[in-house]
């Protein structure tokens, strides 16, 4: 079962938020999926997850950060232009505003059995980013996620510092979408501090599970093993499943499971039981 919810981050902007096992918020932990680049809330296998580990004893927050181009229709980029703005730093800040909000009863009264990020691609980052910064924060797991912010050739920088943009294709939708400057200057400004991801994966200190595709084209497998050099070999765990790509072997709109996404569903589900009190 579903709830769903809107939350004026800090900067005054709209998070859609559904949550999953809206029953279980005084007496379970709680995790927050966090979607990558060109993800969002309701993309394919995101609801199924939110029931799954709803079914297994947690609160589950899902949503859409503000800038990522889905807005009202929940399912469609109908906000390309607030796509286009959107920053690593602005995906930052509206995480610790929804974090925020769960510790403050946004959601109703919660339980004190601790706090686990999910993150996907992107997702990932910003969820290590933060965990890093979070006490509050008692483990993180990483799906298929990035090991570099800045992914761009001094070519595309440069082409892209003159234009003022540069352009994506969706390959789902065929829709050119735009990334306006701002990302990399963002990006540029801050890769040595509060993007650091590097020292946020060195200084996490607390339980990560890094989970990768053996097959992603998207994020190649090699960045999962520069997590993992980064990281605390005391406290992180590797899960590198084959014939495996960057969803798992999942699409959007989702038709169904698999014994590669269960696999990954399970060993996720066991590493949040044993980190969160």
């Amino acid at each position: 079962m579903s709830d769903n919810f809107i939350l004026l981050s800090g900067k005054n902007d709209v998070l859609r938020i559904t949550v999953y096992g809206l029953e279980n918020l005084n007496s379970a932990p709680c995790i927050i999926y966090v979607h990558g680049f060109k993800g969002f809330k309701d993309w394919g296998f995101v609801p199924y997850l939110g029931e799954y580990f709803s079914k297994n004893g947690f609160f589950v927050i899902t949503f859409n950060f503000s800038h990522n181009g889905v807005g009202e229709n929940l399912l469609e980029f109908d906000e390309l232009d607030k796509f286009a703005e959107n920053t690593i730093s602005l995906e930052f800040s509206e995480l610790n505003d929804l974090i925020d909000a769960y510790l403050f009863g946004f959601f109703g009264d919660i339980s004190s059995k601790g706090i686990g990020i999910l993150g996907h691609s992107r997702g990932g980052a910003i969820s290590l980013l933060v965990g890093s910064n979070r006490n509050e924060i008692n483990a993180v797991c990483t799906w298929s996620s990035i090991g570099k912010p800045d992914r761009f050739t001094e070519r595309q920088k440069k082409e892209w510092m003159e234009k003022g943009f540069m352009e994506v294709i969706n390959s789902r939708t065929n829709q050119v979408m735009k990334i306006n400057v701002s990302l990399l200057q963002d990006i540029e400004t801050n890769k040595k501090t509060s993007l650091n991801l590097k020292h946020s994966v060195k200084n996490l200190n607390k339980p990560l599970l890094i989970v990768h595709g053996e097959q992603d084209l998207t994020v190649p497998i090699d960045e999962a093993e520069i997590l993992y050099g980064w990281s605390d070999k005391n406290f992180t765990d590797t899960y590198f499943i084959p014939s495996t790509g960057h969803t798992y072997g999942t699409k959007h709109p989702f038709e169904e499971s698999n014994s590669a996404f269960e696999s990954l569903l399970g060993k996720t589900k066991t590493f949040f039981k044993s980190n969160l009190n």
